[in-house]
């Protein structure tokens, strides 16, 4: 029996690298993990940082389009696991029946739910930051660590944004809209971390109640204390186990 493919989607101002543990975790309990990096990607975060993020022309129909391809290459529908834009195009593409199932965590949001209050107020949609400091990725990604561990994370994960991306983030785009009403879709689990500051427990519930009229499994969790960096910090696995149960109880594993 073949194993069940597993694809991950990494988000904004992270590295394809940031899912490490989890690639390890699901592999061990014999999923067939891929991380595809975006398109141009580079492959280490020493060599993006020094590229300023791979290709700046690489927008949300692109990065849409990519996965997009990747998941239809396998012969059986892989489980698709986005984290932030990744949990916006887990989102899409499982609208477009392709994949067996998919969890968003921490998604940007589809339409019409806006993302506000954009980075709690700090920085305008309309001027996402290609690259973060480490103040700002303190505040945005992990103000739910300590500022010891959020450094940390800064220098092992974070990179720059292709600016093409952000300027689709910025405002409404078409592959933000998904067909929530789809009944012939896979199971879909939503994730939010209460202290999330980038993308607000808020916006996750109200895309959650957009999936109501629907009869496909829509599951939503919240974990408490927990911010954008909910899946490289020091509380991944606990997200990575909720995934984890979560499918097997829809009989999806290994």
């Amino acid at each position: 029996m073949n194993p069940t493919p597993v694809v991950f989607i990494h988000g904004v101002w992270l590295h394809a690298l940031s899912w490490e543990p989890w690639d390890e975790r699901f592999s061990r309990l014999g999923f067939a993990v891929s991380v595809p990096g975006w398109p141009g990607e580079p492959a280490t975060v020493a060599e993006a940082r020094r590229l300023q993020g791979g290709s700046r022309e690489v927008g949300l129909d692109a990065l849409t389009e990519h996965y997009a391809r990747i998941v239809r290459s396998f012969d059986t529908p892989p489980v698709i696991v986005g984290h932030s834009v990744g949990g916006l195009i887990a989102q899409h593409l499982l609208g477009t029946n392709l994949g067996r199932a998919a969890v968003a965590i921490a998604p940007v949001p589809i339409a019409p739910v806006p993302i506000a209050p954009v980075l709690a107020g700090q920085v305008p949609r309309e001027r996402w930051p290609a690259a973060l400091d480490a103040g700002l990725f303190r505040r945005l990604f992990a103000n739910a660590v300590t500022e010891e561990e959020s450094a940390r994370l800064f220098e092992r994960h974070a990179v720059p944004a292709p600016a093409r991306l952000l300027a689709d983030l910025g405002g409404p785009h078409p592959r933000a809209d998904v067909d929530t009403g789809n009944t012939a879709r896979g199971p879909l689990l939503l994730i939010s971390g209460q202290e999330d500051r980038l993308v607000p427990d808020s916006a996750t519930r109200a895309v959650y109640k957009l999936y109501g009229d629907s009869t496909a499994v829509s599951s939503l969790k919240q974990f408490p204390d927990r911010a954008h960096s909910l899946v490289v910090d020091s509380g991944w696995r606990a997200v990575a186990d909720y995934v984890l149960l979560w499918l097997a109880e829809r009989g999806i594993r290994a």
